[in-house]
């Protein structure tokens, strides 16, 4: 077909560059009148208006022309394509007229028809087309609708032959159904090349849905004044035709032709094409009940492609679901175990494999040269979409050798894996019925008069390098098939990573584990340690009887069961990074209470506030409060013992630790070891130290950060 196109291209090129639209003439059996759409009056017209209107029709109102009110028609809300309305029939010279009114550019047109001496009444035809359309809807398949349509229309129209038209992939035509006269040859199934129906022709079918020639041997009769004549005519049904189309439909040998569009989704699916032998007129009333069945045909069209669609995704979807679960990686062991599976679903003849390791074939293939001479073509396009061929010849020419094989090919690269999944269609060899040759549509010299084929006989011409054609939904169903293939290698790869983590999970928990207890195992020993020193201290302060030596020894006890204290709650404690600061300073103060005696015990009393503080902030607040305590036990008091309160509070952010007395008030300079040590520790904690009169007594507040400031 490839030399089919190279050969017909004079044909599109010249015809497609043909201003149809702007014929400057009108087909002689009605009539034009071009107006001012400000005043109304008749600028221009043509076809035998002398006749109908008089010598002095030119200047006069259409209004009156037309015998109507032509304001009032062109305010109808019922307007068709392009804004054409239609207006009421009038009685002119004896015969009845159809009036329809368009605006085309800065001018209205008036346009009039010979009306039919026996119009349809609205009544039958509705009827009429009830019946065909309950016909329509009951046809099995897309075949029987076309037959169905092409009787309906040769019932409506009358004429020799109706053929149902249908545009193919390639711009080409081919009928599909046909009613004809018994003694006409038939074109069923024939084909007819694009270049017979220009591209501007088609725009214009879907423009206008009905397009009649009631005698192919007519003579234009032109718009006057001439400087009219490039008024656009798209929506007059009345446009003068291509001098090249009326040549065409004479060499078929057909004497008056209509047109009527298949429109489905906005697009042209075909034409129902009509011919007559001899001249043949199709009135108004019959084009408006024959676009309304076409109207009906397309959406039964589009029903019956839907359902063909839909019954193939279903199909498509069961086989995918039977693949899904065992399509996993690798590609090749699962290929392997499904490749008769993947070839039906595909209704391919061969399934083959490109990877790394080299290529695995399964079903009807060509050699492994020629896949790897595929798979190298493919990769040099350097794209992830699925690519699918009918005719891998026509895109890579070397394929001609293997074309019995890999006519067709759906390719699905794999990146996953570096591998491309391949389904193999051989070739099948067609043999097309054209209308006549194809390649010969146009003389090749520059300067010869565009001309239409000359012959429509029955011409053969056989197809070669094509496979069957894959479908939309088959492309589709790869692409499902390779994103399922690869959530299962993300799900292989996820399930792998999780092994790995739980691995090192479990390796991360026995390290802890040891460590844990190694940490257990230290803080037990220095724990042991601490008590140690602390009963060696409280045994040299007994030795040492009462005095200074004994109050030192017993200080430094209480600030060594500051720091003991915090390696018992880490012992006991799962929690190493904080702890309970109001449980650990109540701790704390029992055990002070002990060294203490009963007689102080019995006096303190303990208020706090719950807060988690860093570990190592708490043993430096543990040994400000313990040297706070021993304070007031020592001068606020002098000889005797007394009440002491000891208070936690949080502010926002902070921490305070209030201890208060009821004693004699500040006593002494505070510049002792245990003034000297606090104050090294608040610095650490960033912490500061105020006294306050508590009346009577003292109150000594530390207000600290409870966590430390950033550096």
């Amino acid at each position: 077909m490839a030399s089919l196109n190279e050969r017909a291209a004079p044909d599109l090129t010249e015809c497609d560059r043909e201003p149809i639209h702007v014929p400057g003439a009108i087909q002689p059996h009605g009539l034009l009148l071009v107006a001012d759409p400000g005043t109304f009056l008749v600028e221009a017209g043509a076809g035998s208006l002398e006749q109908t209107f008089g010598p002095d029709w030119l200047g006069k109102p259409l209004s009156e022309l037309l015998d109507q009110d032509v304001a009032e028609r062109l305010g109808s809300r019922l307007a068709g394509p392009g804004g054409s309305v239609r207006a009421a029939s009038v009685e002119l010279s004896g015969r009845s007229y159809d009036i329809t009114l368009h605006r085309t550019g800065d001018r209205l047109v008036a346009e009039l028809e010979p009306a039919s001496d026996d119009p349809l009444l609205a009544g039958e035809m509705l009827s009429w087309m009830d019946v065909i359309a309950a016909g329509f809807e009951r046809a099995p398949n897309l075949h029987t609708l076309c037959a169905r349509a092409a009787t309906a229309f040769q019932t409506l129209t009358g004429f020799d032959r109706v053929m149902v038209y249908r545009f193919l992939d390639d711009e080409a035509g081919r009928v599909v159904a046909e009613a004809r006269d018994p003694s006409l040859d038939s074109f069923m199934h024939h084909h007819f090349p694009a270049g017979d129906i220009p591209r501007q022709a088609r725009a214009l079918y879907v423009r206008n849905r009905t397009r009649v020639i009631p005698d192919v041997q007519y003579q234009p009769a032109p718009i006057r004044p001439a400087h009219y004549q490039s008024l656009d005519l798209s929506d007059v049904a009345l446009r003068s035709v291509s001098p090249v189309h009326l040549q065409y439909l004479r060499n078929m040998d057909v004497g008056a032709s209509a047109s009527i569009s298949i429109v489905k989704d906005g697009m042209l699916w075909g034409l129902i094409a009509c011919h007559h032998r001899s001249a043949k007129a199709m009135t108004l009333d019959i084009r408006l009940a024959a676009a309304a069945l076409a109207g009906g045909l397309a959406r039964q069209i589009r029903a019956r492609e839907e359902a063909e669609s839909y019954r193939e995704r279903l199909s498509l979807r069961a086989a995918e679901d039977s693949l899904v679960p065992a399509f996993r990686p690798p590609l090749t062991s699962a290929v392997a175990s499904r490749h008769d599976d993947l070839q039906r679903m595909m209704d391919s003849d061969g399934v083959a494999v490109i990877h790394p390791d080299g290529i695995d074939r399964y079903g009807r293939c060509p050699g492994e040269d020629a896949i790897a001479r595929i798979g190298t073509w493919l990769a040099e396009r350097n794209t992830t979409d699925a690519f699918v061929t009918h005719h891998l010849a026509g895109q890579l020419g070397p394929a001609t050798a293997f074309a019995e094989t890999a006519s067709g090919i759906l390719a699905l690269p794999v990146p996953e894996e570096q591998a491309i999944l391949l389904w193999f269609r051989a070739e099948q060899v067609e043999e097309i019925e054209w209308a006549g040759n194809p390649h010969k549509g146009v003389e090749h010299d520059p300067a010869a008069v565009l001309t239409p084929r000359t012959s429509f006989e029955t011409w053969r011409e056989t197809v070669r390098c094509r496979s069957r054609r894959w479908t939309l939904e088959q492309t589709e169903s790869a692409h499902r098939l390779r994103r399922a293939f690869r959530e299962a290698n993300e799900v292989r790869e996820r399930q792998r990573l999780f092994r790995e983590l739980e691995r090192a999970v479990a390796d991360k928990d026995l390290a802890l584990a040891q460590k844990d207890v190694l940490m257990k195992e230290v803080d037990h020993r220095v724990q042991n340690s601490l008590q140690l020193v602390s009963a060696f201290l409280s045994l040299q302060a007994r030795e040492a009887g009462p005095g200074p030596i004994a109050d030192q020894l017993i200080e430094a006890r209480s600030r060594l069961s500051s720091v003991a204290l915090v390696h018992r709650r880490l012992y006991r404690d799962d929690q190493i990074e904080a702890i309970d600061l109001a449980r650990y300073l109540e701790e704390l103060m029992e055990d002070l209470k002990g060294s203490l005696g009963e007689e102080w015990s019995s006096q303190m009393t303990v208020d706090l506030t719950p807060m988690l503080i860093p570990t190592d902030r708490a043993v430096s607040i543990g040994l400000i409060a313990s040297e706070l305590v021993i304070n007031a036990t020592k001068y606020a008091y002098p000889g005797r013992t007394g009440p002491i309160d000891i208070a936690l509070e949080q502010y926002r952010n902070r921490l305070r630790l209030i201890v208060a007395d009821h004693g004699a008030g500040v006593t002494g300079t505070r510049s002792g070891f245990g003034s000297r040590m606090m104050q090294a520790v608040m610095a650490r904690i960033s912490g500061t130290l105020d006294h306050a009169d508590n009346s009577p007594g003292l109150r000594a507040i530390l207000t600290a950060p409870i966590e430390d400031k950033p550096r």
